[in-house]
């Protein structure tokens, strides 16, 4: 797994530009963002509801607004067909959905390894309706002994951000009800691909 060490969120003098748009864009469409952030450097984002390609921009915003450096766990596919450099500039992580079973260990070694990474992760991992999350995002917490943050996007109240921090003990079934409990009042951009 490729983690780019420089991207968009390292660059002098175009991150406190793109900053200072992002704080822009979100107040002229209208967007607040929740700035409780928790003092810690390694932590999973969730990124939940995911129903919108739009989610990913919002993300970027909010993540300029809140100074936070992220990396977006995105299928290797989409960085195969588009401008894949860009993406990476942008902090993408190419996830091979065919390998399965790698993906947990190969974060965890990434979090291992360094001292500062967030980790974006979409629990639905697509952005049709789903029966039942992934849970790929919990055992890589576990693994990595790092917190979980409810990071979300709630179109109906324009509304992102960082809502609550869970620290996971190996409960994952009870976690997940807690998790999930977080997410039912949030409305994603298209309400009926949003996964309960």
């Amino acid at each position: 797994m490729q983690i780019r060490k420089r991207t968009i969120f390292d660059t002098p003098v175009i991150k406190p530009l793109i900053r200072w748009i992002s704080l822009l864009i979100l107040k002229s469409i209208g967007w607040k963002v929740v700035r409780d952030i928790p003092d810690t450097r390694k932590f999973i984002l969730l990124a939940a509801p995911h129903t919108s390609n739009w989610d990913f921009v919002l993300v970027l915003l909010i993540s300029f607004a809140l100074n936070i450096k992220v990396y977006t766990m995105m299928k290797k596919e989409v960085l195969d067909w588009t401008c894949g450099s860009i993406f990476n500039w942008l902090g993408a992580i190419p996830v091979d959905r065919s390998r399965h079973g790698t993906m947990v260990e190969q974060v965890v070694r990434a979090f291992d390894r360094t001292e500062n990474l967030v980790v974006v992760i979409a629990p639905e991992a697509t952005r049709k309706k789903v029966k039942r999350w992934k849970t790929g995002f919990y055992h890589i917490a576990i693994g990595a002994d790092i917190p979980i943050m409810l990071g979300f996007l709630d179109y109906r109240r324009k509304t992102g951000g960082i809502g609550r921090m869970i620290v996971p003990k190996g409960d994952m079934e009870s976690e997940m009800i807690e998790i999930k409990a977080f997410y039912a009042d949030i409305t994603g951009k298209y309400s009926e691909n949003m996964s309960r």
